[in-house]
C-alpha cells in the first residue's frame, strides 16, 4: 500500500504543475476572449474563438503606443524633473529606476552570471552577476560589484569582491537569475 501511494505521489508530481498551468492558461485565455464574447457574436453571429483575445490585445497595444507619446512622455519629464529636485526623494528615485532598468531596460546589467566562493575552509559558493568591472573609482583596484539575488525573493546583496575569487558561468543570465531566484530547485539546461 505504501509503494502504491508512493507512485500516486510521484505521478502527481509530474502531472499536477503541467495540469496546473494549462488550467491557468485555459482560464486566462476564456476570461479574456469572453471579454467581447456577447459583442463579437451579436455582430458576427457566432462566437470565434480567440478573435475577443484578438481585438483585446491589438487595442491595448495601440493605447500602449498611443499612451507613450502622447499621455506618458509628457507626464514622465515633469515628473521627473520635479523628484530629481527633491533631494531624499531624489536618492530614492534614481535608485529604483536604475534597479528596475537593470532588471528590464535597455542595459540590462545583470549579463554576467559568476559563481564566488565566500567561504573557502568550508567551500561555500553563491551564484551572483557582475554590476561594475571596476571599482577603481572607489578606490578598491582589482574588485568588481557583485549582486547576490535572494531566493524565493525579490531582492539581494552587493558585494564588493577581489576579481580572483570570481568565476564566470557558461550559462545564459535568464538562467542563472531562475537558478538562484527558485532556491536551486529549477534544473540548469
Amino acid at each position: 500500500m505504501k509503494r502504491l501511494f508512493s507512485y500516486f505521489m510521484k505521478g502527481l508530481v509530474l502531472v499536477a504543475p503541467i495540469a496546473i498551468t494549462g488550467y491557468i492558461i485555459f482560464l486566462t485565455f476564456d476570461f479574456i476572449d469572453g471579454l467581447l464574447r456577447d459583442v463579437l457574436k451579436t455582430w458576427l453571429d457566432r462566437i470565434v474563438p480567440g478573435l475577443g483575445l484578438l481585438i483585446i490585445f491589438l487595442l491595448l497595444t495601440l493605447l500602449g503606443l498611443i499612451g507613450e507619446y502622447v499621455v506618458t512622455n509628457p507626464f514622465k519629464k515633469i515628473g521627473e524633473r520635479l523628484l530629481r529636485r527633491a533631494p531624499l526623494i531624489k536618492v530614492i528615485y534614481s535608485s529604483l529606476v536604475d534597479l528596475f532598468s537593470a532588471f528590464a531596460g535597455k542595459e540590462k546589467k545583470f549579463s554576467k552570471p559568476v559563481m564566488v566562493c565566500i567561504n573557502q575552509e568550508n567551500k561555500l559558493w553563491k551564484i551572483g552577476f557582475i554590476t561594475q568591472n571596476s571599482l577603481d573609482e572607489l578606490g578598491m583596484p582589482g574588485m568588481v560589484a557583485v549582486y547576490f539575488p535572494h531566493s524565493y525573493n525579490f531582492s539581494g546583496e552587493l558585494f564588493m569582491i577581489e576579481t580572483s575569487s570570481v568565476h564566470t558561468l557558461d550559462m545564459p543570465p535568464a538562467e542563472a537569475m531562475k537558478f538562484v531566484v527558485s532556491g536551486g530547485v529549477t534544473r540548469v539546461n
